[in-house]
C-alpha cells in the first residue's frame, strides 16, 4: 500500500520545521524525499540529522534553491513538495514555484506557512511586511494554476510554551506573568511533530486541496488566562499577573527593536485580537485538521507542560 502514497519532498528538510515533516512523511509510509545543499555537512548536528533521515528511509537529494537545474530535478523526484523555509526564503519560493511549473508533475504544494492566516490577519506594523511575503507567494502559487494547500496552525509549542505563553520571557514565570490585553483571547500551542503529521495527512487528501488547513486542536486552545492557570495547578505555584492594555502593547511594539517587535506584534494579534481562534472556518475555503483526521494523537498542551517540571 505504500506505493500508493505520494512521493513527498520536504525543502527546507532540515531546519525548525522541515526536520519533523520530513520524519512524519517517512513515519507515514511516503517515500520521502529532502533536499539538501551538501550530503556530508563537516557539522556534526547536520550530519546526524541527515544520517536519521537516511535511517528511516528518506532520499537525500542535494540541490538548492537558488540552482534552478538542480531544484527542478529534485521537484521531478515527487508527487507533493512541501517548504518549511524560514522568514528570511519566504519570497524565494517563487523559484520553488517556477521549478514547480517547469517539471509539471507536482500534484500538491504546500509553501511555508504554519503561523497565522496572512489572508485574514490584521497584524500591526512590522509584522504586517513580514507577512506581505507569504502572501504574495499564495498569489503566485494560485496565479501558476498549482495546486495547494496552505496550514495554518497557530504558535509553535517549542517556542510559545517553554514560556508559558509570555511573548518575551525566556522561561516561566517566578513570581508575575506578563499578559498581553485582558488573557481572554483564545490562541492555539501545536507540538512540532504534531504539525508535521497534520501536514504529511493532508498531502493526499482531496478534501484538503485548493484550501487553508487549520491546525487548531481542541485541547491545545486556550486563553493565556487558561494557560497560566494550568501551569499554576502543576507546578504549585501561584503568581501576580500583570496585564498590558492594547495601547500600551502597541506602544511597546513601535518603541521596540527589530526581532521584539515582530514578536509582540504576532502577539498582539493573537493574544490582544484573538486572530488565532475568533473565526469560523469558510468550508468552501478551509478544513479543520481535528475534524479532517480525529484519530491523530496529538499531544495536549496539559502534557508538553510536564517537561517543564
Amino acid at each position: 500500500m505504500a506505493s500508493e502514497k505520494s512521493k513527498i519532498l520536504v525543502v527546507g528538510a532540515t531546519g525548525y520545521l522541515g526536520r519533523h515533516v520530513v520524519a512524519a512523511s517517512a513515519r507515514l509510509g511516503h517515500p520521502t524525499f529532502a533536499l539538501v545543499r551538501d550530503a556530508a555537512p563537516s557539522d556534526p548536528a547536520k550530519a546526524a540529522l541527515l544520517k536519521s533521515f537516511q535511517d528511516a528511509g528518506v532520499t537525500l537529494l542535494k540541490g538548492d534553491l537558488y540552482d534552478q537545474a538542480s531544484l527542478v530535478s529534485a521537484v521531478r523526484a515527487a508527487d507533493v513538495v512541501i517548504s518549511t523555509l524560514g522568514s528570511l526564503q519566504i519570497a524565494d519560493q517563487t523559484r520553488l514555484i517556477d521549478a514547480i511549473k517547469e517539471a509539471g508533475n507536482v500534484k500538491r504544494f504546500f509553501p511555508s506557512e504554519f503561523g497565522l492566516d496572512v489572508d485574514r490577519t490584521g497584524i500591526v506594523e512590522p509584522g504586517k511586511t513580514l507577512l506581505s511575503g507569504k502572501v504574495a507567494v499564495r498569489r503566485a502559487v494560485e496565479a501558476a494554476g498549482i495546486p495547494y494547500t496552505y496550514v495554518v496552525a497557530g504558535f509553535f509549542a517549542g517556542y510559545a510554551l517553554p514560556s508559558i505563553g509570555q511573548a518575551l520571557a525566556q522561561g516561566p514565570p517566578a513570581d508575575k506573568a506578563v499578559v498581553l490585553g485582558d488573557g481572554n483571547a483564545k490562541a492555539v500551542y501545536v507540538e512540532e511533530g504534531d504539525i508535521g503529521t497534520y501536514t504529511v495527512l493532508a498531502a493526499d487528501d482531496p478534501r484538503a486541496e485548493n484550501k487553508t488547513l487549520y491546525v487548531r486542536p481542541p485541547a491545545n486552545t486556550l486563553s493565556h488566562n487558561e494557560l497560566l492557570a494550568l501551569w499554576e495547578k502543576k507546578s504549585g505555584r501561584a503568581f501576580e499577573r500583570e496585564y498590558i492594555p492594547e495601547e500600551a502593547v502597541l506602544k511597546q511594539i513601535q518603541e521596540s527593536p527589530v526581532p521584539l517587535n515582530i514578536i509582540l506584534a504576532i502577539g498582539h494579534a493573537a493574544h490582544v485580537r484573538g486572530e488565532q481562534t475568533g473565526f469560523e472556518v469558510d468550508p468552501a475555503k478551509g478544513a479543520e485538521a481535528a475534524e479532517l483526521y480525529p484519530d491523530v494523537k496529538y499531544t495536549t498542551v496539559d502534557e508538553y507542560l510536564d517537561r517543564f517540571l
